[in-house]
């Protein structure tokens, strides 16, 4: 039962993140300070991935990298705090993910060595009482040879079909 609420409870947290990741947007592009702090963002962002577009392509990298437009820089520097927010959302519920099926493991793990600590328990329990049989058995045989059958099948007291006479051994 837990299972399935807690996929659906991660599903339902990375389907809610997208429009706290677009309100997250909107909110950061009015106000005056972390515009000011997302356009600087957004510009280095602009200046890193440019030079490694021009590396992959062969380019020249020591050319001067032109500075977004500040309208572009905002649009790219939000586009970016959503996508980092939701990204960081989805790896949060795979940790939750992985560490709960870990802790899931652990107990089936647990669960196994408890299972094989009794069956040698069980195993040890099951190899003592073979030993006393064993002991007994050797203990009944010494006496058989030290007495004799008739000293172990001692019949006295039987009444025989002869007129309750007892039974003598052979």
């Amino acid at each position: 039962m837990a299972l399935p609420v807690a996929k659906l409870g991660t599903l339902l947290l990375r389907t809610l993140s997208k429009p706290i990741a677009s309100r997250l947007k909107s909110q950061a592009a009015v106000h005056p300070k972390f515009r000011d702090f997302i356009i600087s963002i957004a510009q280095m962002n602009h200046r890193i991935t440019t030079r490694i577009q021009r590396r992959i392509y062969g380019h020249a990298t020591n050319v001067e990298i032109r500075p977004l437009d500040e309208q572009k820089a905002v649009q790219a520097a939000t586009d970016l705090i959503g996508e980092g927010f939701i990204f960081s959302v989805a790896v949060a519920a795979l940790i939750f993910e992985v560490q709960r099926s870990a802790r899931s493991e652990a107990r089936k793990e647990e669960a196994r060595k408890q299972e094989l600590e009794e069956l040698k328990q069980r195993e040890e329990s099951l190899a003592n009482d073979l030993e006393d049989l064993k002991r007994k058995l050797d203990e009944l045989e010494r006496l058989a040879k030290g007495r004799g059958l008739s000293g172990i099948l001692n019949f006295k007291g039987v009444s025989g079909s002869d007129g309750g006479k007892a039974a003598t051994p052979a």
